[in-house]
C-alpha cells in the first residue's frame, strides 16, 4: 500500500491511499477520512485521485468530487471478485493461457450437432445456433459490459472474476445498492455506430421484456432499473438484499444495438443478423443448415487484454447436422475440423480410420480438474406419478450404472454422487457442523438420514444385488399405496398402472435407457423411450410436457445465481426456465438464499453442499455419470497454447498453422 500525506490550505492533514484490495483490481486512491471495512480498504469519497503507475515513478492526476451526506462509501475499480482479488492487475497484457503472439489466419469448419432457426441468442422463440456454438466458445453472441463470468466469454483460469470489456471502469457503493459504468468512448459496432450508455438501457429492456428468454430475464431479476447519466455513463440500481453478485449481473448485460432494434421485432425468430462489436461477424448463414463468421481485423477492443491471443481464425463455419452418426462421417471424410466425442462406444472403436492411423487427425484425451455439469434424470413433479419421495427412490435404484459403465461405456465414467461431480463443492461424508446449522431450521421437513448419514448412490456389482434392490424399491412403491397385480403396479386408489414415459432426443442415448427400462418393468413399472426431434424437444421441455428427461446442466467452479434457475421455487411456472423437476422446496430455497449472499468461499462451499444434500436425499434428481477428461479428435492444422486453461477448453485460444492456412 502507497502511503503519502497531503497538507491542504486547511487543516487536518489528510491521507491519501493507493490500495492494493483484495477483492478487486482497484487503481484508483482518494483523499478523505480513512476508513477500514473486513472486505475491503476504502475512503470516504471526499476527493477522489486517479493513479497510473508509470516507468519511472507514480503518476497523479486528480479529480474533485467533494461530497456531503454521503452514507456508503463509492469505490472504483476495472476488475472485480466474487470472493479473492483477481488473479491480474490492471495493465496485464494478456491472459496467462493465451498465447499474444500467436497469428491471425486460417479457415475451419466445426459441427453444429442439431439445428437452429433463429440469429437472436436471447429471446425464448426458436433454436439459437448459440445453443450448439457456445462449447467452442466462438459465437454470434454481443459483448457484454464485463467479461469473465458469462459465456460470451467465460474465465480459463478464475472463477466469479470479471474485467472491464465495454466498461472503462466501474463504481459503485459498499453496501451495493447500485453500480455505475463508465463505457469506453472507443466502442464500437461493426457497422461503424457507437455503443453509449442509450443501447445498454435498450438492451436491458430487451432481455427483461416479456420476449427475452426466461433464463436472461432471472439472471437480471435483481436490477430494479437502468438510468442514463451521459452518453458514456450508465448507473444500474439493485433491488432486494444487498449482495455483491449483484455486480456482476450487471457487467453480463449484452450490449445490443438500439438503432438496430428500433426497426426489427425482437421477439421474433430472426434471419437478420444485428451489429455486434467483438472479434466476429455474421458472414453468411442458411438457417438450420450452415453459419459463417468471419474475424473482424480492426473491431474496436483488438487491442483489449481479455481478447489477446484469442479468436485467431479468420473465419469459423459451422456446419450443421441432426443426426450425429452422420455428423461424425462428415469428420472422418475431412469435413470438419474438429470434433468433441459425447460417445463412450464410438470413441473406444470408432476412430480406427485412414487419417488416425496417418496422423493427419490427432485423437486426444485431455485430463482436466474441471467441475462437470450436472447430467441427470429429471423426474417431474408437476406429474403425480413423481409426487411421492418412495417412487423417485424406487426409480432410482433401477439405475444400474456399474452394468451400463461396463458393458456399453467401456468404464470410462464414473458415477456422480452429486450435483456437483469432479468438484469440492459437491457434499462429501456427513454433513458438517456448519451445513447442519444452516439445515436445523428444516430439520422437521427433511429426511432425517440427511443430518446423520453420508449419501450415495449404490453400486452393484452382480446381479444379486440388483434383485435385493429391486426387493428394496418394491417395498418404498408399496409405502406409496402402489399394489403388484399382474406383473404391474396399481394404485390402490385409482387403480391406475404405474408408468410413464422418457423422452429424449439424441437417439443413440436408448441404449443407456433400455437396463433401467428393463429393470423397472420388473418390478412392475411401465417406461417408454419417446424420442422427439430437436424442435418439438425444444417446445415441449419449455412447456415441461414430459415426465422424465434427460437433461445437462452447466456448472462452474463457483455456483452462484445459475442453482436459482435450476432448483429455485420461483422458477417452476416459468415457461422455458431450467427447474425441469418442478421443485419447490422452501429448504432448498433458503440454501440458494445463501449462496447468492456468500461472503466466502467457505460460506459458499458450506451452502452448496448443503443444498447438494437436499436435493440427493429427496431424489429430485437421478444424477448420472462424468469424464473428468476432454475427449477430443481434430486434424493436424492446429497449434495450442502451452500453458491450457484451468476451467474450460480454451478452443478460442488455439490458432492454425501456418503450413495448413
Amino acid at each position: 500500500m502507497y502511503l503519502f500525506y497531503l497538507k491542504l490550505f486547511c487543516e487536518p492533514v489528510i491521507k491519501i491511499v493507493t490500495p492494493s484490495c483484495r477483492h478487486y483490481s482497484l487503481h484508483v486512491i482518494s483523499v478523505g477520512v480513512m476508513t477500514r471495512n473486513p472486505l475491503h480498504h476504502h475512503v470516504k469519497p471526499m476527493l477522489s485521485i486517479i493513479a497510473c503507475n508509470l516507468l519511472n515513478g507514480l503518476s497523479i492526476a486528480f479529480i474533485l468530487v467533494f461530497g456531503s451526506g454521503v452514507h456508503a462509501d463509492v469505490l472504483k475499480a476495472t476488475s472485480l471478485s466474487l470472493y479473492d482479488a483477481p488473479k491480474y492487475n490492471q495493465g496485464f497484457t494478456h491472459f496467462d493461457y493465451a498465447n499474444p503472439q500467436a497469428p491471425k489466419g486460417g479457415r475451419i469448419t466445426l459441427p453444429g450437432l442439431g439445428t437452429f432457426d433463429t440469429l437472436n441468442p436471447y429471446v425464448l422463440k426458436g433454436i439459437s445456433a448459440s445453443e450448439y456454438t457456445a462449447v467452442y466458445g466462438i459465437t454470434e453472441m454481443n459483448e457484454p459490459i464485463m467479461a469473465g463470468t458469462n459465456y460470451y466469454l467465460e474465465s480459463g483460469d478464475e472463477s466469479q472474476t470479471a474485467y472491464c470489456l465495454i466498461c472503462e471502469w466501474l463504481e459503485y457503493p459498499t453496501d451495493y445498492a447500485w453500480v455505475i459504468f463508465q463505457l469506453n468512448a472507443a466502442a464500437r459496432f461493426h457497422n461503424g455506430d457507437p455503443i453509449t450508455a442509450n443501447d445498454v438501457a435498450a438492451s436491458f429492456e430487451l432481455v427483461t421484456g416479456n420476449q427475452a428468454h426466461p433464463a436472461l430475464t432471472n439472471n437480471f431479476s435483481s436490477i430494479e432499473k437502468v438510468e442514463v447519466l451521459s452518453d458514456h455513463r450508465v448507473k444500474i440500481f439493485f433491488k432486494g438484499p444487498p449482495e455483491r453478485s449483484n455486480l456482476f449481473r450487471a457487467g453480463e448485460i449484452p450490449v445490443m444495438s438500439h438503432q438496430h432494434w428500433k426497426k426489427h421485432r425482437f421477439g421474433e425468430s430472426s434471419g437478420t443478423p444485428q451489429p455486434l462489436s467483438g472479434p466476429y461477424r455474421v458472414k453468411g448463414f442458411v438457417l438450420g443448415n450452415y453459419l459463417v463468421l468471419e474475424r473482424v481485423d480492426d473491431f474496436w477492443s483488438k487491442d483489449s487484454p481479455v481478447y489477446k491471443g484469442m479468436f485467431n481464425f479468420d473465419q469459423v463455419r459451422y456446419e450443421f447436422y441432426r443426426d450425429r452418426t452422420v455428423a461424425f462421417e462428415a469428420f472422418k471424410s475431412g469435413s470438419l475440423d474438429f470434433w468433441i466425442e459425447y460417445i463412450s462406444k464410438n470413441w473406444a472403436t470408432g476412430y480406427d480410420f485412414p487419417a488416425v492411423k496417418q496422423g493427419r487427425v490427432i485423437k486426444q484425451a485431455r485430463p482436466h480438474n474441471i467441475p462437470s455439469n450436472t447430467q441427470a434424470f429429471f423426474l417431474n413433479m408437476r406429474r403425480p406419478v413423481f409426487q411421492d419421495l418412495n417412487v423417485r427412490k424406487a426409480v432410482s435404484l433401477m439405475f444400474d450404472f456399474n452394468w451400463i459403465n461396463r458393458n456399453i461405456f467401456a468404464n470410462a465414467y464414473k458415477r456422480s454422487q452429486s450435483h456437483f461431480p469432479n468438484s469440492e463443492m459437491g457434499s462429501q461424508g456427513k454433513p458438517s457442523a456448519d451445513e447442519v446449522a444452516l439445515l436445523e431450521p428444516f430439520r422437521a421437513q427433511l429426511p432425517p438420514e440427511l443430518f446423520t448419514e453420508e449419501f450415495h448412490f449404490q453400486s452393484y456389482q452382480s446381479p444379486k444385488e440388483v434383485r435385493v434392490a429391486m426387493r428394496e424399491a418394491i417395498k418404498l412403491l408399496k409405502a406409496a399405496g402402489w399394489e403388484y397385480h399382474d406383473k404391474k403396479l396399481i394404485n390402490s386408489k385409482t387403480r391406475k398402472p404405474l408408468e410413464f414415459e422418457i423422452m429424449i432426443e439424441n437417439r443413440s442415448f436408448q441404449r443407456v435407457l433400455l437396463p433401467l427400462i428393463k429393470n423397472l418393468q420388473k418390478i412392475g413399472i411401465t417406461a417408454r423411450t419417446r424420442i422427439v426431434d430437436s424442435a418439438q424437444y425444444k417446445v415441449r421441455l419449455d412447456d415441461y410436457d414430459y415426465d422424465m428427461i434427460v437433461y445437462v446442466l452447466p456448472q462452474t467452479a463457483s455456483p452462484g445465481f445459475e442453482q436459482q434457475l435450476y432448483f429455485h421455487s420461483d422458477q417452476v411456472g416459468i415457461r422455458g426456465a431450467k427447474n425441469l423437476s418442478g421443485i419447490s422446496d422452501p429448504a432448498v430455497d433458503a440454501m440458494i438464499a445463501r449462496i447468492k449472499s456468500a461472503t466466502s468461499t467457505k460460506a459458499l462451499t458450506t451452502a452448496v453442499r448443503a443444498l447438494d444434500r437436499i436435493l440427493l436425499w429427496n431424489y429430485y434428481t437421478i444424477p448420472q455419470y462424468y469424464l473428468d477428461y476432454h475427449r477430443i479428435a481434430y486434424k493436424d492444422i492446429f497449434v495450442k497454447p502451452e500453458h491450457p486453461p484451468s476451467l474450460n477448453l480454451g478452443f478460442q485460444t488455439w490458432w492454425v498453422k501456418t503450413k495448413a492456412r
